[in-house]
């Protein structure tokens, strides 16, 4: 039987909440990649403890030949790249879920420059058996709306291969930040990737350099102290270490403080949050560039009575779960209609339902754990969320975090 919390706001809430902020889990699997391609490593501070970032760690200290990833996407398709360059042979699988996501728009590109990779099971997922070889570099061609982890796959790798890439991508490009984040890490080893022109960009061959690094806070995570932070308007809350000018794509959501009546400060890698004036009516936004806080506002809005609209969510159909099915089935539970073309887009007209208070399902997906949590502030009954455990997948730390706000009862 799995675990279930039941969540319930504190009868009186502090006046300050101060939040150590997880490493971003982005920066750091980054960071390992080019590490190991590295003649000598760099020295990496605050590396992102979540699951996704020990399960690379675990997997380039070992002996490659079975790597299991679990859950993490990201080290799927990093590994998968990095791997094709290994001497020797190796096999590469991950959980149920990571079994029914697809790879082979990846696999496909890197067959192409030479890559022998074969599924070992259906065609086109997980798992694979890899046997290294030499590249070649030169042009390769991906669609833009693909997850940019494939993208990033091939960036990594490519001041190893020679000549490197020129990487061309077709039609609307999705997640755009996450490209030029890459590309910001690339030139910290000294490698001069860059957009040569709107649709195409260049990481050529060159030599690894390696700098120390200190990984920054994870701004995906910030979102959920700006939910908390528009539901306690009593409380005000530090977020630390933040960085301003970030890479991170997420971070653009900054500039969402005015639509739910936050103040936000800035300084010395602090941040500091308030609820301090009256919220948007209506809420649109386009969330092609930053698909994993979708779940998190899609919540808050319910929660707050916000009308919305949103698009830009492709994405959300193959991540972790189906979360766009999984938004629109777990709402109900708290009271809440969604509406979706089941496709990219979820709007909310104020529609409620009779709330159930059945356990949350959270799918295996820390997200939507920690975006139904701030219910606990509003909701006015318990809250209950099913394999809370899934939060350790890039925030290890949340429900501790969260501890002077709600109280996280383990069901007996």
């Amino acid at each position: 039987m799995s675990q279930v919390y039941i969540l319930r706001r504190k009868a009186e809430l502090p006046k300050v909440v101060s939040v150590a902020l997880p490493a971003s889990k982005s920066i750091s699997n980054r960071l390992l990649i080019l590490n190991a391609l590295c003649e000598k490593p760099c020295q990496i501070e605050n590396l992102s403890d979540s699951d996704d970032t020990k399960v690379m760690v675990e997997a380039l200290k070992g002996d490659l030949k079975h790597i299991d990833i679990g859950a993490a996407g990201t080290a799927m398709r990093f590994l998968t790249a990095y791997l094709t360059l290994q001497p020797g042979v190796h096999e590469i699988t991950g959980s149920e879920r990571m079994r029914k996501r697809p790879i082979g728009t990846l696999v496909n590109a890197l067959r192409a420059q030479g890559a022998q990779i074969e599924y070992m099971g259906e065609e086109g997922f997980p798992p694979l058996r890899i046997t290294g070889a030499t590249l070649k570099g030169g042009d390769v061609v991906f669609p833009g709306d693909i997850s940019s982890q494939y993208i990033t796959a091939f960036m990594l790798i490519a001041p190893v291969v020679p000549g490197g890439f020129t990487i061309k991508l077709t039609g609307t490009i999705n997640s755009r930040p996450y490209i030029d984040m890459t590309m910001a890490i690339l030139r910290k080893y000294g490698v001069d990737a860059h957009w040569c022109a709107e649709d195409t960009l260049v990481v050529p061959e060159g030599k690894l350099v390696s700098i120390p690094v200190n990984v920054e806070g994870d701004w995906t995570a910030v979102s959920y102290w700006y939910a908390l932070a528009a539901l306690c308007p009593e409380t005000e809350f530090r977020l630390n270490p933040l960085d301003v000018d970030s890479t991170q794509g997420d971070s653009r959501t900054a500039s969402f403080l005015e639509a739910f009546g936050l103040n936000g400060d800035l300084n010395n890698r602090v941040a500091t949050l308030a609820r301090k004036s009256a919220m948007t009516e209506y809420f649109k936004y386009d969330f092609r560039n930053q698909p994993d806080m979708a779940q998190t506002y899609v919540v808050l809005c319910c929660l707050l009575g916000i009308k919305f609209r949103f698009n830009g969510l492709e994405s959300l159909k193959i991540k972790e779960t189906d979360r766009i099915s999984a938004l629109v089935a777990e709402l109900k539970k708290i009271g809440y209609v969604i509406q979706t073309n089941d496709k990219d887009e979820i709007w909310y007209e104020g529609e409620r339902c009779e709330a159930t208070y059945e356990p949350i399902k959270t799918y295996k997906d820390h997200r939507m754990a920690m975006a139904f949590a701030p219910a606990a502030m509003v909701l006015g009954h318990d809250l209950l969320i099913d394999e809370p455990s899934v939060v350790s997948k890039s925030y290890p730390n949340f429900w501790n975090d969260i501890a002077p706000l709600i109280d996280v009862i383990p069901q007996e």
